[in-house]
């Protein structure tokens, strides 16, 4: 399995390679050769996880090596996704990186699990964590597509057409697709929080217990919701929308980040080595 992890690496880094060498060059054959890369990476990637899954029984979220791998990979999932609706090919200069830097961090992270307890291997575990992780993608992408607008637009301010005014796409492009991602990630964040929620009462005897993850979450999803609010409702878009989605993927880096070393709780546990 082992050879898989080094292609997958191998794949992951030619395809940020590719995007890269799309940004300086505008070929179109250098953002194929990125895009099938990546998918490349993918799909070994999921051999991985496969791998770990079947090997121990248990869903692969047993310790930082395994929750980090799997955000990688989904990031990786959704961003191809979101390439092909929006046909947002710049976006790959930001997405190939992200993932290859989170996938070689976690292969520095001992694999060792945590003493597992039964919780985490039902039906409620995988949907939880699925759909949370879904959802923080999305919002990665928005983060991603959030610099970038805020880029094209200094760019369009300055009067300095240059490099990145005659790269990047539309200020409207770039604002509706980090609208759909946020949408999108809203809507499996709420359903992740949910499923945690009803699955803490059956686990612990309550819905909510002022677990530190349990707080920053609802921040985040709080935040989230009044940018979606404030578009909707108030017309917020355009540079507001871009630094509020930037703003709320730090929150979220925090919440998993900052709680789970600095702040006790019961999802530490699974976070630490």
């Amino acid at each position: 399995m082992e050879i898989f992890i080094i292609v997958t690496i191998f794949f992951y880094i030619a395809s940020t390679a590719g995007y890269i060498a799309y940004l300086f060059f505008q070929k179109n054959y250098l953002h194929e050769a990125g895009c099938y890369l990546l998918a490349a990476g993918l799909f070994c990637h999921s051999m991985v996880i496969a791998y770990d899954f079947l090997k121990s029984g248990l869903v692969p979220v047993q310790n930082l090596y395994q929750i980090l791998s799997l955000a990688a990979w989904m990031i990786a999932g959704v961003f191809l996704v979101f390439q092909y609706k929006f046909n947002l090919r710049i976006l790959g200069v930001y997405a190939a990186p992200l993932v290859t830097l989170i996938t070689i961090i976690s292969l520095h992270i001992p694999r060792n699990a945590v003493p597992v307890k039964n919780i985490l291997n039902n039906f409620w575990t995988v949907f939880h964590v699925f759909v949370i992780l879904v959802g923080e993608a999305s919002f990665a992408l928005a983060c991603g597509l959030g610099m970038l607008y805020l880029i094209q637009e200094y760019s369009i301010k300055s009067k300095r057409h240059g490099f990145f005014f005659r790269r990047l796409p539309s200020l409207e492009l770039l604002d509706n697709a980090g609208y759909a991602c946020i949408a999108a990630g809203f809507a499996m964040l709420t359903l992740g929080l949910i499923s945690g929620f009803l699955y803490a009462k059956i686990i612990w005897g309550r819905l909510w217990s002022w677990d530190p993850k349990e707080v920053c979450s609802a921040i985040a999803w709080l935040l989230y919701a009044a940018i979606l609010h404030g578009r909707l409702a108030l017309g917020w878009r355009g540079r507001r929308s871009a630094v509020m989605a930037v703003i709320g993927f730090a929150v979220l880096l925090f919440t998993f980040i900052g709680v789970n070393f600095l702040m006790k709780g019961h999802h530490g546990e699974f976070t630490r080595w």
